[in-house]
């Protein structure tokens, strides 16, 4: 059954240009104030996509996050780029993409231009987003583990998947435990009901689905044998980062080490100039992928950091589009929602595992940070102000401690 002629969540409401301002607009938002990295940035998404907005029912998001968890590429852009497609079809996709990463590429080309030389990774305001980090990802974590693992098979899964993606910390690791987390689910929740699984409209028609994931292989086998021809040019910079981006599995960080094979050894960027873009990149808000548009820039001027950017988020636009039309019949299967049962237990553990190391142990270094992410923890489930404010405080708070 075609999902593409049913009616986007909104749509009848706000009409198609009103849900995609309003996409724009929270979107927009969030990539202004989501700090801290993948981890809290699917921390922010639940708070105002899910919690706030209901955008998607629980279940739903947990699948939807599981899902990217098992495609290469940005998973917290991933889910981003799926709920805006849930909601308002193609452009809905690109324009949710579009407000979460804009900022973060215009302030590190920024950053390329004037702030090359400038040591700021130890800034007190930057200390206190990560602690900010840490209180999102812990609201996140208590949020997800009450709907997610109620039952002591699920804590289960949940803690021996956070005890191995802390003991073994490789780009593999994760997608392992995940599939492992799956064939679990599928066992012990075999028999269990598929009724209650809300079924989502996907405005994309799924041969559509089948031409994004042919052209995602396609462009992943052809551009090496065509750069070949324009070593040095446009084609070079698109090669690179498109790889980079379809190679990448286990977060936004493993990212980097593939970019560096590409720009240092080319001469595209010194090593010292690599570094300070990373430095720069965990000061801006949302997705670390953006740290192409620093290399970008490093490499080409605005044109390279607008191609950089482009190739490296491709692939995962490409996959979540080839995926989605295809995921409301893989979650109705009664072994394919046992499996999705066990996964995001499993991703509550990894959640858990990341809030430890390496958002915990990178933020939380004295008694003061310590006092500072109860208060903003207090701030976020108790007092329920809004992200932002919770951002600027951390921010402040961070300030204060590195006085």
């Amino acid at each position: 059954m075609q999902a593409e002629k049913q009616m986007v969540p909104g749509e009848h409401r706000k009409g198609k240009a009103g849900a995609l301002l309003e996409i724009l607009f929270v979107s927009a938002q969030l990539g202004l104030t989501s700090f801290g990295g993948p981890v809290a940035h699917l921390g922010y998404f639940h708070n105002e996509y899910i919690r706030r907005r209901r955008w998607m029912d629980e279940r739903s998001y947990a699948d939807l996050v599981a899902l990217c968890q098992f495609l290469p590429g940005p998973a917290s852009s991933q889910v981003g780029i799926g709920i805006g497609m849930v909601r308002a079809g193609w452009l809905g996709g690109i324009v949710a993409w579009l407000g979460f990463t804009l900022p973060s590429v215009l302030a590190l080309v920024a950053f390329a231009f004037l702030l090359q030389g400038y040591d700021i990774a130890d800034a007190g305001w930057i200390h206190g987003l990560k602690i900010v980090a840490v209180a999102i990802v812990a609201q996140a974590i208590l949020g997800m583990g009450q709907k997610l693992t109620p039952d002591r098979e699920r804590v289960g899964i949940a803690v021996i998947a956070a005890g191995v993606t802390l003991s073994w910390q490789t780009g593999y690791s994760q997608i392992l435990t995940i599939a492992v987390a799956g064939i679990a689910g599928v066992w012990l929740y075999r028999h269990s009901s598929t009724e209650n699984v809300t079924n989502l409209p996907i405005p994309i028609r799924r041969s559509s689905g089948i031409v994004c994931l042919a052209l995602f292989g396609v462009l992943l086998i052809v551009l090496p044998f065509l750069r070949g021809t324009a070593e040095a040019g446009p084609l070079a910079i698109f090669d690179s980062f498109y790889r980079s981006g379809a190679l990448v599995f286990g977060g936004g960080h493993v990212v980097l080490p593939l970019l560096e094979q590409e720009v240092v050894p080319a001469g595209w960027v010194s090593q010292a100039e690599f570094l300070a873009g990373y430095g720069a990149t965990q000061a801006v808000p949302g997705p670390l992928f953006t740290f192409a548009a620093y290399l970008g820039a490093m490499t080409a001027g605005v044109p390279g950091a607008i191609l950089a950017t482009l190739a490296i988020f491709l692939p995962a636009f490409l996959l979540v589009a080839g995926a989605l039309p295809f995921w409301n019949s893989l979650r109705r299967s009664p072994r394919m929602q046992g499996a999705l049962t066990g996964i995001n237990a499993a991703v509550v553990g990894i959640l858990l595992a990341a809030w430890y190391d390496p958002l915990w142990t990178t933020a939380i270094l004295a008694p003061l940070d310590f006092a500072l992410v109860v208060i903003l923890f207090v701030m976020l489930v108790f007092w329920k102000l809004p992200p932002w404010l919770v951002v600027v405080a951390g921010a402040a708070g961070g300030m204060v401690i590195g006085w």
